[in-house]
């Protein structure tokens, strides 16, 4: 029996056009909440940081569960070809580790590879009435008579029953609802770029490194990432030979192929602690920070400074990794968080954007459930903040550990030997079958394989 009358006119003002945004607002759409997006870029073209994202088990359910059938498989259609190794090397390339990933049950929940321009341009689709561009929040009211209005620095307001806060690690929704929310510096510089990815330069990569993803474990605690792009179709957005045509009309008809990052590239980053990173990365343009790379891995393998070499110093950029400080909770209304807004978190487990994904999906549950009268609405909310605080900052704090600044792995002395240490751990796992089969389930669990969240 409902606990509470239904709310067939629940309203909700959602701040920030991001993934876990978007696919709140496509999930609240098609249960017939009304909704406005409100996103500061100027256009749907802008937006663009970093190049791919990687789409878990848990994040294409979400997908899934929130987005029109015929747009969910869009996304599927846009994606990259799908990574079958997770590769660790050494800085010469290695093999310290080498896992082929497990074929899910079902192959529309398998790991993806998907350009952050091209997700955002999918799930702006079929969305253009309900959200508005160039709408920068500045501060949020709440009414006596249960309403919360957002207002804007261009004047302009709106009102609404709820205002979810998906405006990234920025938040100002945050910054004033939860003040006490801090964000910290892991002490960890990324740098980060593109190779187009042509015959001479796949030659210069492993059939492993070519098909998965690559890390690399180097001396002072420096890492690198390598990944290759490659689209189902050709430089004329026709499905390539051999991929076959029966995606050829959904990509035909996306506009997603008017932006960029949509040709085939092999992507690649590195990272230490800031006390290796130069004091000014910040104010470092393209071409300074590739050579900035290329002096931090000289002597790393001379395919990898190919690769350097070859790189568009356009599509360099960096990022100082700051993560958010777990909160114990807060007293839920009306304003509530999800993604990035709430959980920033480093890169290291490279779930970031899943976990806004499955906040999205959950959140739609919890508002669907006031519409219909099942929950009321603080109630909703509050089980919906209870349960995301527990993963999210679950995830925080194990991406924290993976990248820590101040971690004694980047030290002169003692990082060298735990390194050496890590890797004869991960020769030995990956000599011994039960002890790599066991390594394989605990990734791809906490990526989500078989996980199945409770229903609000």
């Amino acid at each position: 029996m409902p606990n509470s009358a239904p709310n067939p006119h629940l309203s909700v003002i959602i701040i920030g056009a991001g993934t876990g945004g978007l696919c709140l607002a496509h999930g609240l759409k098609r249960a017939g909440i009304r909704i406005a997006v409100y996103e500061r870029d100027r256009t749907r073209r802008d937006g663009l940081q970093g190049y791919r994202v990687g789409i878990d088990p848990d994040g294409c359910r979400a997908l899934a569960a929130n987005l029109p059938p015929h747009l969910f498989e869009t996304f599927l259609a846009t994606c990259a070809i799908t990574p079958y190794w997770f590769n660790m090397l050494t800085e010469h390339f290695g093999e310290v580790l080498s896992i082929k990933a497990t074929p899910p049950k079902d192959p529309r929940f398998a790991e993806r590879s998907v350009s952050r321009m091209t997700l955002r341009q999918v799930l702006l689709t079929g969305l253009e009435d309900v959200v508005e561009f160039d709408k920068v929040f500045e501060r949020f009211e709440q009414r006596p008579d249960g309403k919360v209005v957002a207002y804007f620095e261009d004047g302009s307001s709106a009102v609404a029953d709820v205002l979810v806060a998906a405006d990234g690690a920025n938040s100002r929704v945050r910054k004033q609802y939860l003040p006490q929310a801090k964000m910290e510096d892991s002490f960890i510089r990324a740098i980060g770029g593109k190779v187009p990815a042509t015959p001479e330069t796949l030659a210069l990569l492993t059939p492993k490194i070519h098909r998965g993803v690559t890390l690399i474990q180097a001396p002072k605690g420096v890492g690198g990432i390598i990944h290759v792009m490659e689209f189902p179709w050709d430089a004329a957005g026709a499905p390539k030979a051999g991929i076959g045509s029966t995606d050829a009309g959904l990509i035909g008809e996306w506009p997603g192929l008017m932006f960029d990052n949509t040709r085939d590239y092999i992507s690649w980053g590195i990272w230490a602690s800031a006390d290796h990173m130069p004091a000014n990365l910040h104010d470092l343009d393209g071409p300074a920070l590739l050579a900035l790379t290329q002096r931090m891995t000289a002597s790393w393998h001379p395919n990898w400074r190919q690769l350097l070499a070859q790189s568009d110093p356009g599509s360099v950029f960096r990022v100082m990794i700051r993560t958010s400080v777990p909160l114990d909770g807060w007293t839920t209304s009306n304003v509530t968080l999800l993604g990035d807004a709430i959980h920033t978190m480093t890169p290291g487990r490279g779930v970031g954007a899943n976990t806004a994904l499955r906040d999205a999906v959950l959140l739609t549950q919890a508002l669907v459930a006031v519409g219909d009268g099942r929950r009321g609405l603080l109630d909703a909310i509050g089980i919906y903040e209870e349960r995301m605080r527990k993963y999210g900052y679950e995830a925080v704090l194990k991406s924290r550990a993976q990248m820590d600044g101040h971690a004694a792995i980047h030290k002169p002395y003692i990082g060298r030997v735990l390194l050496g240490l890590q890797r004869t751990m991960m020769r030995t796992i990956n000599a011994v079958p039960p002890l790599k089969r066991k390594m394989t389930e605990a990734i791809e669990n906490f990526r989500g394989a078989e996980r199945r969240d409770e229903p609000i």
